[in-house]
């Protein structure tokens, strides 16, 4: 969300002293404190739903300068290729103080707490009463969250279990979300769905307790129930980066260095787009194991990294270490969109420009790959690098979620699988790299 966030002022509750958040959420990184939802009057009066800087999960509410409640999960939730879903039920009627506030993370109740202050018991805190309430900022400051977040539902007057709001597929065995609900929303309920790109802030549990939109709401496809890859910014690296609009964009400078997916395949027949503003570019797949010690590896560019690499006149199929000059091919300069087509069941790679596979090939019935006999005894993963001059560029990946950073994609081209939004023909056979598209 970067620096746009979502305000209202909430109204008498229905019942004050119980409530139910529940949101999920894909965090792009962690580096100060993120909140997700935000109730303020004052800097003695306030209270707080979101993430400390190290990625514990945290619920705090301040009255009249004392704290009411704090909790903060020893549990980190720090994964950016993995969505979450938070939810914290309250019912400050309850005899036992343990049960007054529940945390939720993917339908599991969390015990373990670093700090564990419980509501004193029919006392009301800050939470569904009439204040200012914010998603994805600080009132108190300046920070926001950094991420994607959807289904965003607070319950006045009821405490709900996790089940409510999500359900484990009996496919993937991942905890997904329940896209309706059934609850009864209260005075001050809402339900933010996020799916209207023009009305982001929109109410859809029948209050019209509608957020104003501060800043600009980008719309994906990337959902709790259709995971997409996206660039992985815990994997170490030599070169400075920056990251952004999701993990899909990233800022490299300095000299050589690689970036790597978050999901990865040994089989099967995947399609993902890149926009460059540079060449000097790797652009493929690399291969991910685990060494002696169990910990996982990513090759670099020097050894298990299949793909296509160009300088400023030529471009070079480059597996294992070892280039092969491409004459055919169309070298790499800014603003050109390169598709990058892996068949995984038999080991080959063909790439397009601008849509137009390159020295003829067809991914569909198998002719002209631009590489071949790839070895798939590991997990390969997306990947994309530079070259060994110092240098600054950009690329942005589209894995499916339909966008080049915040541009949408201009003709959104074909696609068989129905998975995912590209800019070109996606060719018949492949698709997206998603929970979705692992599971077909």
């Amino acid at each position: 969300m970067a620096s746009t966030h979502l305000t209202r002022t909430s109204g008498t509750p229905t019942n004050a002293l119980k409530w139910t958040f529940s949101c999920w959420v894909k965090m792009s990184g962690i580096s100060e404190d993120m909140y997700i939802l935000d109730f303020f009057t004052n800097s003695t009066n306030r209270a707080k739903i979101g993430f400390s800087n190290t990625g514990d999960f945290m619920v705090f509410e301040e009255v009249g300068s004392a704290t009411s409640q704090s909790l903060r999960t020893t549990a980190l939730h720090r994964d950016p290729g993995a969505w979450y879903n938070f939810v914290v039920a309250c019912d400050r009627t309850l005899a036992t103080e343990a049960d007054r506030t529940k945390v939720y993370v993917n339908g599991v109740q969390q015990t373990s707490f670093s700090t564990a202050t419980y509501p004193t018991q029919n006392v009301t805190g800050i939470i569904n009463t009439a204040v200012s309430t914010a998603i994805g900022k600080n009132l108190n400051g300046t920070s926001y969250f950094n991420g994607s977040m959807t289904h965003v539902n607070f319950i006045d007057g009821t405490a709900y279990p996790a089940s409510t709001f999500g359900e484990t597929d009996s496919t993937s065995g991942i905890w997904t979300a329940k896209t309706t609900p059934s609850v009864t929303y209260g005075t001050n309920g809402f339900f933010l769905k996020m799916e209207n790109a023009s009305a982001m802030g929109t109410d859809s549990s029948g209050n019209s307790n509608t957020f104003t939109v501060s800043g600009s709401l980008t719309k994906n496809q990337d959902t709790p129930n259709n995971n997409f890859a996206t660039f992985n910014p815990l994997r170490p690296n030599s070169i400075s980066q920056t990251y952004s609009n999701g993990n899909n964009t990233v800022i490299r400078t300095g000299t050589g260095g690689q970036m790597n997916g978050t999901l990865g395949v040994t089989s099967g027949k995947w399609y993902y787009e890149c926009l460059i503003d540079d060449y000097w570019q790797y652009l493929g797949w690399t291969a991910l194991s685990l060494n002696t010690s169990q910990t996982i590896t990513c090759a670099e560019a020097t050894s298990g990294f299949y793909g296509l690499y160009s300088n400023a006149s030529a471009v070079y199929t480059y597996a294992n270490g070892s280039n092969t000059s491409q004459g055919s091919y169309t070298a790499m300069a800014s603003g050109q969109i390169w598709g990058i087509a892996f068949d995984a069941d038999n080991a080959k790679m063909y790439f397009s420009l601008n849509g137009t596979f390159q020295n003829s090939s067809n991914p569909e019935n198998g002719t002209n790959p631009a590489m071949s006999s790839i070895p798939v005894t590991d997990f390969l993963v997306p990947a994309i690098g530079q070259g060994t001059g110092s240098r600054s560029s950009t690329i942005k990946m589209n894995f499916g979620n339909g966008y080049f950073g915040t541009t949408p994609v201009s003709s959104a081209g074909t696609n068989a699988s129905g998975n995912g939004i590209f800019e070109y023909d996606v060719p018949t056979g492949y698709t997206a790299l998603s929970t979705e598209g692992l599971n077909s």
